[in-house]
C-alpha cells in the first residue's frame, strides 16, 4: 500500500485560478479538487504500465512520524478500481 499526502493544494489552486478567487474558496475544496485531479492522472498512469487495483481518496487518515494517525471519523471519499 502507498500513502500520498498533498501538502500544497492551495498552492496549486492558487497558481491555476490566481490568488484572489483562490482567496475565496475554502482550503477543503482546494484539496478535494487537486485529490481528484492526482487520483485521474495515477490511475491513467498506473493502467498503462498494465497494474491493476484500487486507489482511494480518505479523509481522517494522517501521515504522521513513520505512522499513519487515524481521526474520528476517518471514511473513504472516493474510490476507484483500475
Amino acid at each position: 500500500m502507498i500513502v500520498l499526502n498533498i501538502t500544497n493544494a492551495s498552492e496549486v489552486m492558487a497558481s491555476k485560478m490566481g490568488k484572489f478567487l483562490e482567496s475565496l474558496t475554502p482550503d477543503s475544496f482546494d484539496q478535494t479538487m487537486v485529490e481528484d485531479a492526482v487520483v485521474k492522472a495515477l490511475i491513467d498512469n498506473l493502467r498503462e504500465q498494465g497494474l491493476h487495483g484500487d486507489v482511494a481518496a480518505v479523509r481522517g487518515l494522517d501521515l504522521g512520524d513513520k505512522e499513519l494517525v487515524l481521526r474520528d471519523g476517518c471514511h473513504v471519499r472516493t474510490q476507484h478500481t483500475f
